[in-house]
């Protein structure tokens, strides 16, 4: 008996595809779609080996293969214990958090080149892990601000970073021709209304200037002939 239709979709921890599960619910009544968290460094390759059909991932990644489409950019962010200094300002510079000891996980998602801060020796595992030890007070962890809300803890705050870069989010699907589901998905993440073709979702041709001209031509004679109504012609010369 052949399987019935599903979609899977991994997405990085931090990732928020609640909205996108919504909408695919109502849509597609009778196709499943499952939800998996998948390990930041992995999520490329599992679109590529095929464990998930598309995956919400961080860039920079390894996206040979795929296809990418940009989805949003995340505020980075610093996160210290509560009771630190840097806590008192609202905001945050790279210049705040030089000296700093720093704490960068093995699986560290952030990838600022050249960050400011002074590197702990040992590198926790994940970020999970990292947390554990900014709470410790061992040192400031530099991560998006989606996980820094995902680990939130009572003795933890962040701050955003003002000059950081930000950190880019992306959908990734197989290279090529999709099939009829993951399109629909592609759809539903680019806003797409339902019955909708992908022609229709693309932006209006620009305008040329001579076309312009001759809608501001028309656009005036269209007024002309509302404001002389029948009746109120202009009276001849006695």
């Amino acid at each position: 008996m052949p399987s019935l239709p599903s979609l899977t979709l991994g997405y990085v921890p931090g990732g928020t595809p609640a909205k996108w599960a919504r909408i695919w619910a109502q849509r597609h009544p009778d196709v499943p779609l499952r939800l998996r968290t998948i390990a930041a460094a992995d999520a490329a390759a599992e679109v590529r080996d095929g464990a998930v059909d598309v995956a919400v991932l961080r860039l920079p990644a390894d996206t040979a293969g795929l296809a990418v489409i940009p989805l949003y950019e995340e505020t980075t962010v610093a996160v210290v214990p509560s009771d630190h200094i840097l806590s008192a300002a609202d905001e945050l510079t790279a210049a705040d958090l030089e000296g700093e000891p720093t704490l960068i996980p093995l699986d560290d998602v952030a990838g600022w080149a050249g960050a400011p801060g002074a590197p702990v020796e040992h590198r926790p595992e994940t970020t999970e892990s990292a947390i554990e030890l900014v709470a410790a007070g061992t040192g400031v962890l530099i991560v998006p601000q989606s996980l820094a809300r995902l680990y939130h803890r009572k003795d933890l705050t962040y701050r955003p970073i003002a000059d950081a870069p930000a950190c880019q989010v992306a959908l990734a699907v197989p290279e090529g021709p999709q099939s009829p589901l993951i399109e629909d998905f592609i759809g539903i993440v680019r806003g797409r209304k339902p019955g909708s073709s992908r022609a229709q979702a693309e932006p209006a041709p620009k305008r040329t200037a001579r076309e312009k001209t001759l809608a501001k031509q028309a656009a005036r004679a269209a007024a002309g002939k509302v404001a002389r109504q029948p009746g109120q012609a202009k009276r001849g010369r006695r």
